[in-house]
C-alpha cells in the first residue's frame, strides 16, 4: 500500500509535467524539458546510494517517513510554479522521497521474506508501484484534457503525499530486526562461488561499492542492465511525451499510451518476479532487454495508434522480465550485512539512466531530431541486453 503511493507521486507527473513545459511555458529545447526527469534521478541516485546504509543505523521506518515528509512539497510547488525552475525544484523533492521511500520498501521487503521468495516478494513490490504510475498517470492525463495540465492534476499528489505518510507513520513497523535475524544463522561455512566472492559481511562502503559497480563482473552486468534500462523508462517518460503530441494527441489519449507501459511492467511482474525464482534471474534478463528494444523501434516505425500500443505493450513486458530479477539478483549476490549497501549502489547505478537519458538523449534530440534520438535509445537497449549474456553468471542457486 506504501510502495502504490509512493509510486503515485511519479505517475503525477508521468503525462502532465513535459506538457507544461512544452504548452504552459514555451520551452522549445527538447533537453530542456526533460531537465526536470535529470535533476529527479540525479538526486534519487545520491539518495539510493546512502539509504540502505543510512537505514542500517536510523531503522528502515524512521527513513520512510522522512522520505514522505519531503514528498508533501512536491505537488504543492508544480501547483505554484510561475517557470520551470520551479518544476526542476519540486522534482528534486521527488528524487528525496522516491529515493528514501522507494529504496525503503525494496529493502523491507527483503528484510521479511527468504531467498526462496525474494523474486515475488520484489515482484509484488514494484507492482504496486509502477501500476500506480499507470493509473494516475492516465487519470491526471484525463483530468488535464478536461480541467487544464494545472492545478487540478497535482492536487490529488497532496492526498497521496498525507497518506503515503500517515500509513508509514502509524501502521508500518520497522523491518530491520529481521535482516539481523539472518545475519545470525548465516552459514559462515559456506564455500566462496563465483559470483559471491566476498562471503563475510564485513566490507566498508567502498568495498562495496566496487563489488557491485566493477569487480565482481554479474554485479557489474546488473547495474549497468538497471541503468540502461531506467534510461530507457526516462526517454518514455519525457520523450515519448513530445513525440505523441507532435502527432496531434490529446492529454488524455497520451496519457492512456503512456500508462501501458508502467501498467503492463506492473501487472506482470507479479509472474516475473514469481517466476525468476523458479528458473533462474539470467533468462529472464537479456530477452527483457531486447524486448523493450523492440518495442521503442516499433513505436518509432509505427506512426500510428495500433502500433503506438504494440510497442508501449511490448516496453512493459521487456521492463517487467527486467525490473524485480536484477533486484533479486542483487540480493541473491550480497551478504546479508552488506545487502543494503549493494543494493543502494545498484540502484544509483540505475537511476542515473534518468540522468543520462534526459540530457545525452534530449541533446541528441536537439541536435539531429527526436527520431534519431530514439532510435540511438533501441540500439542502448540492445547493446546492454548482450552485455548481459556475456558478462552475467546465474545468480539463483
Amino acid at each position: 500500500m506504501v510502495n502504490a503511493f509512493v509510486g503515485s507521486m511519479i505517475g503525477l507527473e508521468q503525462t502532465v509535467v513535459p506538457l507544461i513545459g512544452a504548452n504552459e511555458f514555451d520551452i522549445q529545447s527538447n533537453a530542456l524539458i526533460v531537465s526536470f526527469i535529470a535533476s529527479f534521478g540525479l538526486v534519487k541516485a545520491f539518495l539510493n546510494l546512502f539509504a540502505g546504509k543510512i537505514s542500517d543505523k536510523w531503522g528502515r521506518k524512521n527513513v520512510l517517513i522522512l522520505g514522505w515528509l519531503f514528498g508533501i512539497p512536491v505537488p504543492i510547488i508544480l501547483i505554484l510554479a510561475p517557470d520551470w525552475n520551479w518544476v526542476i525544484i519540486a522534482n528534486v523533492f521527488l528524487g528525496i522521497n522516491q529515493g528514501l521511500a522507494w529504496s525503503m520498501t525494496v529493502n523491507m521487503k527483503i528484510d521479511l521474506v527468504g531467498k526462496e521468495k525474494r523474486g515475488f516478494a520484489l515482484g509484488f513490490n514494484e507492482f504496486s508501484g509502477y501500476f500506480a504510475v499507470a493509473i494516475v498517470g492516465f487519470i491526471t492525463g484525463y483530468i488535464a484534457s478536461v480541467y487544464g495540465l494545472k492545478p487540478y492534476p497535482f492536487y490529488l499528489g497532496i492526498i497521496f503525499a498525507v497518506l503515503g505518510l500517515l500509513i508509514s507513520w502509524l501502521i508500518v513497523k520497522d523491518t530491520r530486526k529481521f535482516t539481523l535475524l539472518e545475519i545470525e544463522t548465516q552459514d559462515k561455512s559456506k564455500p566462496v562461488d563465483e559470483n559471491n566472492v566476498e562471503m563475510n559481511g564485513n566490507l566498508k562502503f567502498v568495498q562495496v561499492f566496487l563489488q557491485t559497480s566493477w569487480k565482481n563482473r554479474s554485479l557489474l552486468a546488473i547495474s549497468q542492465a538497471g541503468l540502461v534500462n531506467n534510461l530507457i523508462f526516462g526517454v518514455s517518460w519525457g520523450l515519448f511525451t513530445l513525440y505523441f503530441s507532435s502527432y496531434g494527441l490529446s492529454a488524455n489519449d497520451i496519457g492512456f499510451l503512456k500508462a501501458l507501459h508502467p501498467g503492463i511492467w506492473g501487472v506482470l511482474q507479479l509472474a516475473t518476479g514469481f517466476l525468476s525464482d523458479k528458473i533462474g534471474r539470467k533468462i529472464l534478463i537479456f530477452p527483457g532487454m531486447f524486448i523493450q528494444s523492440i518495442g521503442v523501434w516499433t513505436i518509432l516505425y509505427s506512426q500510428e495508434a495500433l502500433g503506438w500500443v504494440v510497442g508501449m505493450s511490448f516496453l512493459g513486458l521487456g521492463t517487467a522480465l527486467v525490473y524485480p530479477t536484477l533486484l533479486a539478483a542483487i540480493s541473491d549476490i550480497a551478504h546479508p550485512n552488506w545487502r543494503a549497501t549493494s543494493l543502494g549502489v545498484y540502484r544509483f547505478w540505475r537511476d542515473m539512466g534518468f540522468v543520462i537519458g534526459a540530457i545525452g538523449i534530449g541533446f541528441i534530440a536537439d541536435l539531429f531530431n527526436t527520431f534519431v534520438a530514439i532510435q540511438a535509445v533501441a540500439w542502448i537497449g540492445l547493446a546492454s541486453g548482450i552485455v548481459v549474456i556475456f558478462l552475467m553468471k546465474e545468480t539463483k542457486t
